[in-house]
């Protein structure tokens, strides 16, 4: 029995969704303000307090792939609510965690809750919503991506400040409860299809994810050389570059069901999306680290005051958000998107130009609007180019790569910025030095640097986005979009 749009209530099935992923996203970013509060009170050294934020974008990176085909093999709206309750669970074990060890293995936990949960929201997006409404539909998600990681240092300050760095991972209770509840009760049971898992992909992606992020996290650690008998932070980095090309060569070949479809990379709009997506996820995720530990080391600012240097990204990011959704759904996102990777890399250079012991702090807002301002330009526009055009039947499968690749850019920009700051402040002579030292203001103004000369890859692969009606490479697979709204 098929229903009709008003019967399944997508709106209020999409804004229950959005409150799990709202909360996924700002954990990726709300330790970054907490980073000194945390080393301090578990006694941990900055390698070891980046963990805390790499830990959970590896593991909720590499499922990713898995997860959004779990989707469509037993519904999106179980799966989600299965990693709700995980996240919220290892949200309480955070809070707890008595060391910095302990720490790490329940941020893991939590960003397998997190990949459970995140593909769901664009495959529900994607099938519940005719492909007139999707634009406006999409712009809420990528609104709400876009808001999250620049909220999530605001909050975790105010938090931090207020209450201890506990509570940024005990914040998450009442909200995983309210957000399961409203799920149950909001978003219908979709229809499911049949698949197979390639658990040898899974095996080459993660061992490969793995090798490729310690080797470039812990690289400065051990001075770029051995780790452990035979085995060097360049044998690491070389090995997961091999299994990744491993990977991708068993998905071309694989007989049965790849992981990754690679036929979804023939549609020229989602293989550009993807790596714009990939240098976005990068970019936001380097960018607080560096300018929350100048403004608390060198400008002696408190958590919260340091946060809310933050503040002008995500008001203009939100008010901008409905507007953007309507907008793209009306022309090509290709021209909104280009205008949000330029404001974004013109923004990280010149902030990086700021970052000195005496630059006035109203200066440094300058270019943080304009961060929020060409972040309202990417999110919806790139999920919408995305998206546009995938059968109901990949929806999951789609869904898991564009996510998958986003994180895979925060992962990678997570342990690329702690390579990058180690390496500057030993250029600059700052370590050991006072943290408010010119040379420590140095030091993290030249970590900038790194995500802003990433986040131009994304303006590169906006120029090359085709119209939208060239691009119908699923106009031969079309499904009914509405599936029945059964609660099972």
């Amino acid at each position: 029995m098929q229903s009709s749009a008003p019967e399944i209530r997508a709106w209020p099935a999409l804004w229950s969704l959005v409150i799990g992923f709202f909360m996924i996203l700002v954990d990726s970013t709300i330790v970054s303000v907490a980073t000194p509060a945390i080393m301090e009170g578990l006694q941990a050294d900055i390698d070891s307090a980046i963990w805390v934020t790499s830990a959970y974008l590896l593991a909720y990176a590499v499922p990713l792939l898995v997860t959004g085909r779990l989707g469509d093999r037993f519904g999106p709206r179980r799966i989600y609510l299965a990693g709700l309750a995980v996240f919220t669970a290892s949200s309480a074990m955070c809070g707890f965690a008595g060391t910095i060890e302990l720490l790490i293995l329940a941020r893991v936990f939590q960003g397998l809750g997190a990949a459970l949960m995140t593909p769901q929201t664009m495959s529900v997006i994607t099938r519940i919503f005719p492909p007139d409404r999707r634009g406006s539909a999409m712009g809420l998600w990528g609104s709400v991506a876009g808001i999250a990681t620049l909220a999530g240092p605001i909050l975790g300050g105010v938090l931090v400040d207020t209450l201890g760095w506990e509570w940024i991972f005990f914040v998450n209770l009442p909200v995983g409860v309210i957000g399961f509840f409203l799920a149950y009760r909001l978003v219908p049971n979709l229809t499911t299809t049949n698949h197979s898992f390639d658990l040898l992909g899974v095996v080459l992606s993660a061992a490969g994810m793995f090798c490729l992020v310690f080797g470039l996290q812990e690289g400065q650690t051990y001075s770029w050389g051995p780790i452990a008998g035979p085995i060097s932070v360049w044998s690491l980095i070389i090995t997961g570059a091999v299994l990744f090309t491993a990977f991708l060569v068993w998905q071309r070949y694989n007989r049965k069901e790849p992981l990754v479809p690679l036929k979804l990379f023939r549609d020229r709009n989602f293989s550009l999306a993807n790596t714009a997506i990939s240098a976005m996820g990068f970019t936001i995720t380097t960018m607080s680290l560096p300018l929350m530990l100048y403004a608390q080391n060198v400008r002696n600012l408190s958590p919260t005051q340091a946060a809310m240097l933050l503040a002008p990204m995500a008001i203009i990011s939100g008010a901008l958000a409905p507007f953007i959704g309507k907008l793209v759904q009306r022309g090509n996102p290709k021209y909104m998107a280009i205008f949000g990777f330029t404001g974004m890399a013109v923004a990280l250079f010149w902030l990086a130009s700021l970052l000195t012991p005496t630059t006035p702090i109203w200066l440094l807002l300058l270019p943080l609007a304009l961060i929020g301002l060409a972040s309202a330009g990417i999110w919806a526009p790139v999920s919408l180019t995305a998206t546009r055009n995938l059968a109901p039947s990949l929806a999951g499968a789609g869904s898991g790569v564009y996510n998958t690749t986003r994180q895979v850019g925060a992962v990678i920009g997570s342990a690329g910025i702690a390579a990058i700051m180690q390496a500057r402040l030993a250029a600059n002579g700052a370590v050991g030095t006072p943290a408010r030292s010119a040379e420590y203001a140095a030091a993290m103004g030249e970590s900038l640097l790194l995500p802003g000369t990433v986040v131009v890859i994304g303006l590169i692969a906006a120029l090359f986005f085709a119209r939208p009606e060239q691009n119908h490479l699923w106009s031969a697979d079309v499904e009914p979009t509405m599936q029945t709204s059964k609660r099972g």
